[in-house]
């Protein structure tokens, strides 16, 4: 019998229904999922991230990239307090790759703490991630050229809302209202107040 009381438990049972909140059809979503919605940025040593974005990018010709974080995110307790993940040595390790996201939150939101402060650090890692992706050169290319689009998304696991990032405001609002940019086409970011 698995002990739901843990925190932990939920780290892989959570699955987003992709498909449901984008009432797509089979076929037609690329997903890649990992701990804490990390896309390790560009450097010497590839991975499977990076090799799965290239060929959705470079061979499959994906239009849109979304970046989705999801509320009560263990990954992102983890990083904020890493002697929860610490008998998860792997976890631990790869949550290095967010090490950007606890310092923004770490350094500018001392003020928050609580769900407050993990919900901010889950919206910011989107963002952290999303600049991080566009360090991939099939994805800076194709930014570059045209004809990709990349998103941040929070899903409300309780709610089932979904909010979108917003660059024009620079805040997260209800995916109903989110409005494409033209910007958002090359890779601008507008800082934002949480």
């Amino acid at each position: 019998m698995e002990d739901t009381r843990n925190p932990l438990h939920h780290l892989f049972r959570r699955p987003h229904r992709s498909d449901l909140l984008t009432r797509a059809q089979p076929g037609d979503l690329f997903i890649l999922r990992n701990a804490g919605n990390i896309v390790p940025a560009h450097s010497s040593a590839y991975g499977g991230e990076a090799a799965t974005i290239e060929f959705a990018v470079a061979a499959l010709g994906v239009k849109d990239i979304i970046i989705c974080g999801h509320s009560h995110c263990v990954a992102m307790q983890g990083l904020l307090q890493p002697e929860q993940i610490a008998s998860l040595p792997a976890v631990s390790s790869w949550l290095c790759h967010a090490e950007m996201t606890r310092r923004i939150v770490r350094d500018n939101n001392g003020h928050l703490d609580g769900e407050r402060l993990l919900t901010a650090t889950v919206e910011e890692n989107v963002l952290v991630q999303l600049e991080n992706l566009r360090t991939l050169p099939a994805v800076g290319s194709r930014l570059v050229r045209g004809g990709l689009r990349l998103h941040g998304w929070v899903y409300k696991i309780e709610t089932g809302e979904v909010f979108a990032y917003d660059l024009e405001s620079g805040q997260f609002v209800p995916l109903a209202k989110y409005q494409l940019s033209t910007t958002e086409t090359n890779g601008s970011r507008i800082p934002r107040n949480i």
